[in-house]
C-alpha cells in the first residue's frame, strides 16, 4: 500500500513530478507572454505614429519607402549578394 501512494505521489496525474512539468509550462508561457506584450507595445507605438493627427514625418517616410520601394536620388543602393533590383 505504501508502494501504491508512493509511485502516485511521485509520478501520479497531479503528483511531483506532474507539478514540476506543469511549472516548467508555465515558465515558457510567462516568457512568450513577455515578448507578445513587448512586440505589442512596440507595434502600438508605431501605430500611434501613424496617426493623422500627429504624423511622425520619419516613421511616414520609412513606411512609404519600404510599401512602394522608393529610394531619394540622392543616395545610395548597396546591393547584398543574392538579392536583386
Amino acid at each position: 500500500m505504501t508502494a501504491y501512494f508512493g509511485y502516485h505521489t511521485w509520478m501520479g496525474d497531479r503528483g511531483l513530478r506532474a507539478g514540476r512539468e506543469i511549472a516548467q509550462e508555465l515558465f515558457l508561457a510567462r516568457q512568450n507572454l513577455a515578448a507578445t506584450e513587448a512586440e505589442r507595445d512596440a507595434l502600438a507605438h508605431k501605430v500611434a505614429g501613424l496617426d493623422p493627427a500627429h504624423v511622425d514625418p520619419d516613421l511616414l517616410d520609412q513606411q512609404i519607402r519600404a510599401t512602394l520601394d522608393l529610394v531619394a536620388p540622392n543616395e545610395i543602393v548597396i546591393l547584398q549578394s543574392g538579392q536583386t533590383p
